[in-house]
């Protein structure tokens, strides 16, 4: 290379330079940036239980809101670093992609639509329809209303699925709709309906304010899964929530998950398995 030419690559070299340095900075992680913040930044609802409600006093809870708490955790070895944003449903994908939040969880369901505008991290909850019944009731479980056919009535909230969502597991009972999942309940106390079909989640935090006077009917479809939602192109960030997430269901967190799901949902979870890891097999 002559003397002028190695001059020119060395002065195209370093004009280069700026531009590597500002491709660097424009992919710095949201982790770093979450970090150097010192909390953490999540979009979520307040009207949803168990998912996300006020208390008495007015103070965030729920199961959403625990997860929040474990990736906090997670980052700062301490769950309350981390500041809610109330959102609504329609702006929990908005908020991501705008970096209004780091990131959503806020009951969202994980579908291809959605998960092309946002990256989906790995579920902390599998959704399902289920049936709730009296526990004094005329029929013992999912089996027994299959069995009663068209003399089974089925108390669901109204919207145009609801018929074939019923019918899928119970192909000949009766379907009343509701406006409200408040009304299908009183209709199941009232004798109006043998079983109410809604949400599991919603049905084992109903079971669990009202012990001893409802029964799950043992039987649960139409499956759904929910994830927090992160902002695409990350992955950096999106492996660290994904690794918080997946420790509090196997690992070292796992008595906090476990505690929190018992209390919203009144289950008690099984210990992971000691060994090799269960999710590999």
């Amino acid at each position: 290379m002559s003397k002028r030419l190695y001059i020119a690559a060395l002065a195209a070299a370093l004009v280069a330079l700026p531009s590597i340095g500002a491709f660097a900075q424009e992919t710095k992680s949201k982790l770093d940036e979450v970090l150097a913040r010192g909390h953490l930044v999540l979009g979520t609802g307040s009207t949803n239980a168990p998912w996300h409600f006020k208390s008495a006093d007015d103070k965030l809870q729920g199961f959403d809101i625990d997860m929040g708490h474990i990736i906090a955790k997670a980052l700062f070895n301490d769950p309350d670093k981390i500041e809610f944003v109330n959102q609504s449903s329609d702006a929990r994908i908005p908020n991501i992609t705008t970096d209004k939040v780091d990131i959503t969880c806020q009951f969202m369901t994980v579908t291809g639509e959605r998960a092309q505008q946002i990256a989906f991290t790995i579920p902390y909850y599998r959704e399902g329809v289920g049936l709730m019944l009296k526990a004094d009731g005329k029929y013992a479980d999912y089996a027994a209303l299959k069995a009663g056919g068209s003399g089974v009535t089925i108390s669901v909230l109204q919207n145009v699925y609801a018929e074939s969502m019923v019918h899928a597991a119970l192909p000949e009972a009766k379907v009343d709709q509701y406006e409200s999942v408040d009304l299908i309940y009183q209709a199941l106390e009232s004798g109006r309906a043998d079983a109410a079909a809604t949400d599991q989640s919603s049905l084992a935090w109903y079971m669990t304010q009202n012990p001893g006077r409802y029964k799950d009917g043992g039987y649960g479809w139409n499956p759904q899964t929910y994830a927090c939602g992160v902002k695409r192109g990350d992955q950096d960030w999106l492996n660290f929530v994904n690794t918080a997430l997946h420790e509090a269901m196997t690992g070292v967190e796992f008595d906090y998950y476990a505690k929190s799901f018992k209390t919203w949902f009144g289950k008690d979870l099984t210990p992971p398995q000691i060994g090799f890891p269960v999710e590999y097999k």
